[in-house]
């Protein structure tokens, strides 16, 4: 009767907390009675103390419940005054009155007698704390809070989130308020108030939340966990509404990381679709052209640390893109004129050498840099996320680089298109004896051609390095899906390229979650080939006299 009593005394006094943020404390006898009511033998009066001083709503009792969950709140013997202690060395303590704050020196443990708690009041402080988080002044901490209130529902904080609720004003912390409040309301001993909250939760899309709808249907020894059949219904077709929100959203949220996961295919595949369209070079050095860039952008992002101002630090990844261009790019001059230049008509030589090409890159950048993967950090403006919806978040980096991806391919079209190079590129590539009896320089358009696609790869590389680890074996994890892109799009198409890359993108995301990454890229390097065998020459087949020869 008396823990009857007890309770009911705190649950009337836990309305009055929402009133901690109107006024700065309570009234100061009411916390010294509060205060002396936590010196007594009964765990059950002590319940309910720390539910009365937290019904008060005075910050102070928040250091004073602190104390008492780590062993460090005393009651003096002489007078039974409840302090806080501090250890001040071999049995001393150094005290304090939280009424008035003041410091009372430095005592003797044999004049203290500890106010012990138990685990089960320990366990009541922290949900306590918490309960006075929800009304601290960092927005950041009070989420947090009502986050934790969740993850351990109980109705006697329904009315503390209630009145915070109506007290809070920033909008993302209201949010979480509303739903946390309607987590908590799912043990409300009113069924009209869990029937409400089953409805307000049906609206969500968190994972989370479901389950707490789901505990609703779960049967005990002594029936259902919810007893009214029509709030059980209510979960039911919530759960259902929950799930298929979920669905709809993870079809978004797929699409857009298979778009994102084209972009970086495309981005890597572009300057190989270009060198193998012209020259018919099967060139295995291409992933090393991405790792280039990468390291570019690892080496620039280091300059940028070490002599530029901090405040400029978020340009190095601009700075880093022309800065890859030319690198790799000038490796891949160096490469058509030092080596496949001479290996023209003969495929398979070409093949073995540029693989025995990056073989000697990937030894050198190990030889620079180290075989440890190196971070590459993503500024401000490239961190983060956005939510668009409850349930759907994206990236920033993925978005921006989705963008900088087409801004790539536009640049590219247009350099194709409008220039004096391009014009010739497109000659060789549709027919190279017509184009030399012309007066083009093939030679020098091949050379061209292939430094265009290596520095085209090395910005992909720096695209790369946002969204994973720089490692000497970076370029190896998409030389086989860029050829596989090339093939599919059709060789030396850049409409080609630009669709097989966002094609394979989707497709491996949606195969994914039901066969795996290893086996969804399996299945789609099957497909392809079935595919080319029906279409020998891709989605997109060059015209010219030469290419349909």
């Amino acid at each position: 009767m008396r823990l009857f009593s007890a309770l009911l005394f705190a649950m009337s006094l836990t309305v009055a907390v929402p009133e901690v943020r109107a006024q700065s404390a309570s009234d100061g006898a009411a916390f010294a009675d509060g205060l002396a009511a936590l010196n007594t033998k009964g765990f059950d009066d002590k319940a309910a103390a720390i539910n009365a001083l937290a019904g008060l709503g005075d910050p102070r009792a928040v250091d004073v419940l602190q104390a008492m969950s780590e062993g460090l709140l005393f009651y003096r013997k002489e007078d039974g005054l409840v302090v806080v202690a501090k250890e001040a060395g071999r049995r001393q303590y150094d005290i304090t009155d939280p009424v008035s704050a003041e410091n009372l020196g430095v005592v003797s443990s044999r004049d203290l007698r500890k106010i012990s708690a138990n685990n089960r009041l320990r366990q009541l402080i922290r949900g306590v704390l918490g309960q006075f988080a929800l009304l601290d002044e960092d927005v950041d901490r009070r989420i947090a809070a009502a986050l934790d209130l969740m993850k351990s529902p109980s109705a006697e904080a329904i009315p503390l989130v209630s009145a915070a609720l109506t007290q809070e004003e920033d909008p993302a912390a209201q949010k979480v308020f509303q739903t946390t409040l309607s987590v908590l309301e799912l043990r409300a001993d009113d069924p009209a108030t869990r029937l409400q909250a089953v409805e307000q939760l049906a609206s969500f899309v968190d994972p989370t939340l479901k389950t707490h709808l789901e505990r609703l249907l779960l049967h005990n020894g002594d029936g259902f966990v919810e007893p009214d059949e029509g709030i059980r219904n209510a979960a039911a077709v919530a759960i259902e509404r929950i799930d298929r929100r979920i669905a709809y959203l993870t079809v978004i949220e797929n699409l857009v990381f298979g778009i994102s996961l084209g972009s970086v295919l495309l981005l890597a595949a572009i300057g190989l679709a270009i060198t193998f369209g012209v020259m018919g070079v099967i060139n295995m050095a291409h992933g090393e052209m991405i790792m280039i860039g990468a390291y570019s952008a690892f080496v620039v992002q280091q300059a940028f640390r070490q002599f530029l101002p901090p405040e400029l630090f978020g340009f190095y990844v601009v700075a880093a893109v022309p800065a890859a261009f030319l690198l790799a790019g000038t490796v891949g001059l160096i490469i058509e004129r030092g080596c496949i230049r001479f290996l023209y008509g003969r495929p398979l030589e070409t093949l073995l050498a540029t693989w025995g090409i990056s073989l000697i890159l990937q030894q050198a950048v190990r030889s620079l840099f180290g075989a440890n993967n190196r971070e590459v950090a993503n500024p401000a403006w490239l961190a983060g996320s956005i939510e668009i919806t409850s349930g759907l978040t994206f990236t920033v980096n993925r978005l921006y680089i989705i963008a900088f991806s087409l801004i790539v391919v536009a640049l590219l079209a247009a350099l194709m298109r409008y220039s004096r190079f391009g014009l010739n590129m497109r000659a060789v590539t549709q027919n190279r004896s017509m184009a030399a009896s012309m007066g083009i320089a093939t030679g020098r358009v091949d050379a061209l051609t292939f430094g265009l696609g290596s520095g085209i790869a090395g910005i992909g590389g720096v695209a790369l390095s946002q969204i994973s680890n720089v490692s000497p074996n970076l370029g190896q994890s998409f030389i086989v899906d860029s050829f596989m892109v090339v093939v599919f799009g059709g060789v030396g198409s850049l409409w080609g390229t630009i669709v097989g890359a966002f094609s394979l993108g989707i497709v491996n995301k949606f195969l994914e979650p039901f066969s795996g990454a290893i086996l969804g890229k399996i299945i789609v390097l099957i497909a392809i080939i079935l595919f080319i065998q029906k279409r020998p020459r891709g989605l997109f087949a060059l015209r010219g006299r030469a290419a349909e020869a």
